[in-house]
């Protein structure tokens, strides 16, 4: 209720200020003295263009990796998302939900907005395939990988940064499909202490707070260009300015916050809780192929067994052209405490899981067959 929410939202997830802001649960962000703030990063904002939030930090979006585990399971160097799609990467790669981590919703947005949404959805589905976990945090991911609980996975740049610069194992790479947004702070309507909120949204955009982010243990990438930071940059530290012009992705937050919560729903349905299926129809899809490698033998019958396993498997329940309907995307922004939209909702979300349960079943199947047709 209005009087006991929280006092300041903070998050590497521009997508999400927008649905708060929609929702009307934002006030209009405090002015802020530090003129050296930039506009842009590239083409994108820094702050709210109608005045509700503002950028704090600027994120990336990447892979990070366990050198120690690599070199003992002797995997190669990941530079992009689809190295993580390889046979030699099962079991190996770890991911968690978008509907569970902010960030994560970003990593799979950029990928579906950078490849499209059938080529970014079948890229996702792979890399799930060959992971041991979707964890249920975000956390899971970086303390997974620094642990050596996981060779690899997709994080937000200031886990894997921060990661390694605090002594673990660990290091990170921004893939080519990548995007450079805002890491944003707002003050929430309806908190308690409004005037100290605001002191402290200041102070994250005053000199002295933006520099606390080069702190090895935060490794955040300031909103200040790095010339205004003066000789506080340490060497090799990344620069969103170099990587913002080589990254792939001009990342559209009106496009993400339209279908985010239809994503995270496509997510749950075919990937967390139907992980195991998936993983098996992996599997067994990358046995058949392997097999069929090491034969040497063209096999057409057992080829094209492979392919139908791969669409059954690895293509979203959700097809392209219905997922940018705006009144689809709407029922699912919708009030869910709606019975009427609840109702639809569910019965959606339960026809998509049967319908990842069967396609993964069938596509084991079917590449069982195939392995069984190479000789």
């Amino acid at each position: 209720a209005a009087g006991q929410r929280p006092d300041v939202f903070w998050a590497s997830a521009p997508d999400a200020f927008e649905v708060l802001k929609r929702d009307k649960l934002l006030l209009a962000a405090p002015d802020v003295d530090n003129k050296a703030i930039p506009a842009r990063v590239g083409s994108y904002p820094i702050n709210d263009p109608q005045g509700y939030y503002k950028g704090q930090a600027l994120a990336g979006y990447g892979i990070m990796y366990n050198t120690r585990y690599l070199k003992a399971n002797k995997l190669p160097v990941p530079k992009e998302w689809t190295d993580l799609l390889h046979p030699q990467w099962h079991g190996h790669v770890a991911m968690t939900a978008p509907s569970r981590s902010g960030t994560m919703h970003l990593t799979v947005e950029t990928i579906l907005q950078g490849e499209g949404w059938d080529k970014g959805w079948n890229q996702v589905l792979q890399m799930a395939g060959n992971s041991a976990q979707i964890t249920e945090r975000s956390f899971g991911v970086p303390d997974g990988i620094n642990n050596g609980q996981f060779g690899a996975g997709p994080v937000i740049d200031f886990f894997g940064l921060a990661g390694k610069h605090s002594g673990f194992p660990v290091d990170f790479v921004y893939p080519a499909v990548t995007s450079i947004v805002p890491a944003n702070i707002a003050l929430i309507a309806g908190g308690r202490n409004a005037a100290e909120a605001k002191k402290f949204v200041q102070f994250a955009l005053s000199q002295q707070g933006q520099e606390l982010l080069l702190l090895p243990a935060i490794s955040r990438l300031p909103v200040l260009p790095y010339a205004a930071l003066g000789g506080k940059v340490p060497p090799g530290y990344p620069d969103p300015q170099v990587i913002v012009k080589r990254a792939k992705v001009n990342f559209d937050a009106d496009l993400s916050e339209s279908r985010y919560s239809l994503v995270q729903a496509i997510f749950d349905q075919t990937i967390t809780f139907r992980l195991k299926e998936l993983q098996a129809a992996t599997k067994a899809i990358q046995t058949a192929e392997a097999k069929l490698t090491v034969s040497g033998k063209p096999n057409a019958q057992a080829s094209d067994l492979i392919r139908q396993a791969r669409e059954l498997a690895f293509t979203p329940v959700v097809s392209a052209s219905l997922a940018g309907q705006a009144d689809f995307q709407k029922l699912f922004a919708s009030n869910k405490k709606e019975v009427a939209v609840a109702k639809q909702i569910t019965g959606l979300e339960e026809s998509w899981n049967r319908k990842a349960r069967e396609n993964y079943g069938k596509a084991a199947e079917l590449a069982q067959q195939a392995a069984a047709l190479i000789k």
